[in-house]
């Protein structure tokens, strides 16, 4: 919440210094959009979470999020005046913290699921007609993920203090953002929500373990912040 009340400060602030609140804005970058490709990258902040279903009642499991971060690349396709199809791979860094009240050994209630993840993702984006240096758009699409701290190779489980996910995952996203038309470049902060498709977890040997004897499904779901630049 911190950096996204920073987020919503500062935005005003480029907006002000780009003469976007003025009665006859100098329009920058008049021309941009009509390239057919072009590129940039973008750096961002990110808040995961994991959404449990379970065989039968249970507590849940509780789930504490941090705080990571985004960086990536942009590629983008123009298609028509208001469509374009983009691919932004990127590099993304967080950790989960998964508490099981079920467990009374204080020592096995607690584990720290750190993931790193690169996401490729393929995107459509729907912009709105440009009003002077503004243009707010909409963006979703599919995206395949690689965990690099998944475990998933591990012989060893819980029972070892290691949490195994599987190593590839499938997400959909949908978002908003905006681009600000700055003298120099584009500016595009945006707000993304992520969802995973499939179950990601990765069972231990031992039936009817205490950390993943009872979940059906467990899924990746939060969302992004990010700060482009063109």
């Amino acid at each position: 919440m911190k950096k996204l009340f920073i987020f919503l400060l500062f935005t005003p602030i480029v907006f002000a210094q780009g003469g976007l609140f003025g009665k006859d804005p100098i329009i920058n970058k008049e021309n941009w959009n009509k390239q057919p490709v072009h590129w940039g990258y973008y750096l961002g902040f990110n808040s995961l979470d994991f959404k449990f279903d379970y065989l039968s009642v249970t507590e849940d499991i509780e789930v504490n999020t941090t705080t990571g971060f985004n960086v990536g690349l942009i590629g983008n396709l123009r298609l028509n005046d208001y469509f374009d199809l983009r691919f932004e791979p990127g590099l993304y860094v967080t950790q989960r913290n998964l508490t099981y009240p079920n467990i009374t050994d204080t020592g096995d209630r607690l584990r720290e699921v750190k993931s790193t993840y690169i996401f490729f993702p393929l995107l459509v984006k729907y912009s709105a007609l440009r009003a002077g240096n503004v243009r707010p758009y909409l963006v979703g699409g599919l995206s395949t993920a690689l965990n690099l701290g998944s475990n998933s190779k591990a012989p060893d489980d819980n029972y070892s203090d290691r949490f195994r996910m599987t190593k590839w995952t499938n997400f959909y996203e949908v978002g908003f953002g905006i681009d600000i038309y700055l003298e120099y470049f584009i500016f595009s902060p945006s707000i993304r929500g992520v969802f995973s498709i499939n179950d990601e977890l990765i069972r231990d040997n031992t039936p009817g373990s205490p950390w993943t004897g009872n979940v059906d499904q467990m899924q990746t779901r939060g969302f992004f912040i990010n700060f482009a630049f063109h």
